[in-house]
C-alpha cells in the first residue's frame, strides 16, 4: 500500500545498515503503553493487554508487500512483545504503470516486479526464514492478467503471492502502525495512500488491536490518480487546475464515508498517515537533506504545515521539484497526486496535527504471524503438559 519509497531509501541503504551492525529499518518498540490508553487513577494496567513474550527468538519471519508502485520486504525476529528487523529491501517497480489505460499489467512492469522479487527470494533463503507471507494489492486486484502474473511469480521465484482484499489491506496497515497514534479520547482515523488505492479507516483505539468502526478504499493512489488525470503540462495555472481536479476526484469518492464518520468527530481529532507521501512531506517539513527514518517515523506535524507544503509542491514544475532534496527524480511526478489525496483527507477529518508512520502492511503481517505462531506454540505446550499429567 505504501506509495513511494521514502526519499533516499533503497536496497543499498539497507545493506549499509547491515554492514554497520544496525537494524536496517527499526525495532517495533515505540511507546511504553498501548495507544489511547487512559492515564491517572482510571488507567488500566497495560500488562493486562500484552501477550506473553515470544519464545522463538531465533526464528526469522518475513513479509513481502508488492504494491502498485513498490516491492518491499521486511525480515525480523521476535523480541518480547515486539520485533527487531534483521533485513529489508525496497525497490520502485511501478507494477501498475499504464494499468489505468489498458486494464492490464504491462510486460515491462511485470519484468521489473519479478526482478525485485527474485532478490527477495534470495534474501528469504539467506536468512533461513521460518515463516513468510507475501501479498499483492490494488494493481493485481484490478489487472485482467493479475492471476497469470501471480502464477509467473511462483514459477520464477518460488514466492506465493496472495492477492488480498482492500479490507485486509486496511486491517494490516492499521495493525502495523496504530502504535504511533497520539494518545487521546475517542475514535481516530488512520489512512494509507498507496500507488493504486487509498484506504481510510476509522478506529476505536485499544490494545493489542484497535477496533475498526468503519473504513473505505477508493481506487485513487499516486499512480492511478496521476495517470487518470493525465500528464503534467503547461504553466503554473494549468498545474494548479490539474491539482484541483485530483482533489475533487478523491473528495467525490470518499463523500459517503465522510458523511458516515461525521458523528464521530470530537474536539481533538487524531489522524495518522502511513505512506511515502506523508514521509516525504514530513522530510520537507524538517528540511532534511537525506531521509532519516528515526526523525520521521512517529513525528507529529501541524496539519496546516502539511497543507502549505502540498500547495507549494503542486505549484512547482516537475523540474523544480526534482531539485528538492527530499523529492528527487523518483517522486517528482507522483508526489503531487499524493498531496492532493492528503488534502482531501484533511478536509474529511480536519485534525489539527498529523501523525507520520514509516511502517504499515509489512509490519502488520509480521505482527500477525508472530502472534499466531506464539499462540500455537503455547497451545501445543499446554496440550503436552496435559498429556504428561494424564489429563488427556
Amino acid at each position: 500500500m505504501a506509495d513511494m519509497v521514502p526519499p533516499g531509501t533503497s536496497e543499498s541503504d539497507d545493506s549499509k545498515a547491515h554492514q554497520r551492525g544496525e537494524a536496517p529499518e527499526h525495532s517495533e518498540a515505540k511507546h511504553d503503553r498501548p495507544p489511547g490508553e487512559a492515564t491517572g487513577k482510571n488507567a488500566r494496567d497495560p500488562r493486562s493487554w500484552r501477550r506473553p513474550p515470544h519464545s522463538s527468538f531465533k526464528q526469522a519471519y518475513a513479509a513481502i508487500d508488492l504494491g502498485t508502485n513498490n516491492c518491499r520486504l521486511l525480515i525480523a525476529r521476535p523480541s518480547d512483545e515486539n520485533f527487531v528487523v534483521i533485513d529489508a529491501f525496497s525497490r520502485v517497480v511501478r507494477l501498475g504503470e499504464g494499468l489505468a489505460q489498458s486494464g492490464r499489467l504491462s510486460d515491462a512492469a511485470m519484468d521489473r516486479a519479478v526482478g525485485a522479487l527474485k532478490i527477495c527470494s534470495n534474501k528469504l533463503k539467506k536468512r533461513k526464514v521460518h515463516l513468510a507471507r507475501s501479498v499483492a494489492t490494488e494493481a493485481c486486484r484490478r489487472a485482467s492478467n493479475g492471476e497469470a502474473f501471480i502464477d509467473r511469480v511462483r514459477d520464477e521465484t518460488g514466492i506465493h503471492l496472495d492477492i488480498i482484499s482492500a479490507g485486509e489491506e486496511a486491517r494490516l496497515a492499521v495493525l502495523g502502525c496504530h502504535i504511533l497514534l497520539e494518545d487521546g479520547i475517542g475514535p481516530a482515523v488512520i489512512f494509507d495512500i498507496g500507488g493504486g488505492s487509498t484506504e481510510l479507516v476509522l478506529i476505536e483505539p485499544g490494545a493489542p488491536v484497535p477496533r475498526i468502526l468503519d473504513w473505505q478504499s477508493v481506487p485513487w493512489g499516486v499512480v492511478s490518480l496521476s495517470e487518470t488525470v493525465g500528464p503534467e503540462v503547461g504553466d503554473q495555472e494549468t498545474r494548479l487546475s490539474r491539482y484541483a481536479e485530483m482533489k475533487q476526484h478523491v473528495t467525490d469518492s470518499f463523500a459517503e464515508f465522510a458523511e458516515r464518520i461525521k458523528q464521530y468527530r470530537t474536539p481533538d481529532l487524531r489522524l495518522l498517515g502511513t505512506s511515502g507521501t506523508v514521509t516525504t512531506l514530513a522530510s520537507v517539513h524538517l528540511g532534511l537533506s537525506h531521509y532519516d527514518r528515526n526523525a520521521v517515523d512517529g513525528l507529529i506535524v501541524p496539519s496546516d504545515e502539511m497543507r502549505d507544503i502540498s500547495t507549494r509542491l503542486s505549484a512547482l514544475s516537475p523540474d523544480e521539484r526534482r531539485e528538492l532534496d527530499c523529492i528527487g527524480n523518483e517522486r517528482a511526478d507522483l508526489v503531487v497526486a499524493g498531496c492532493a489525496i492528503l488534502e482531501a483527507i484533511l478536509d474529511i477529518w480536519p485534525a489539527p496535527r498529523l501523525g507520520v508512520a514509516d511502517r504499515g502492511i509489512r509490519e502488520g503481517i509480521l505482527r500477525s504471524m508472530m502472534a499466531a505462531d506464539a499462540e500455537g506454540s503455547e497451545a501445543q505446550a499446554a496440550l503436552r503438559k496435559l498429556k504428561q499429567g494424564g489429563g488427556v
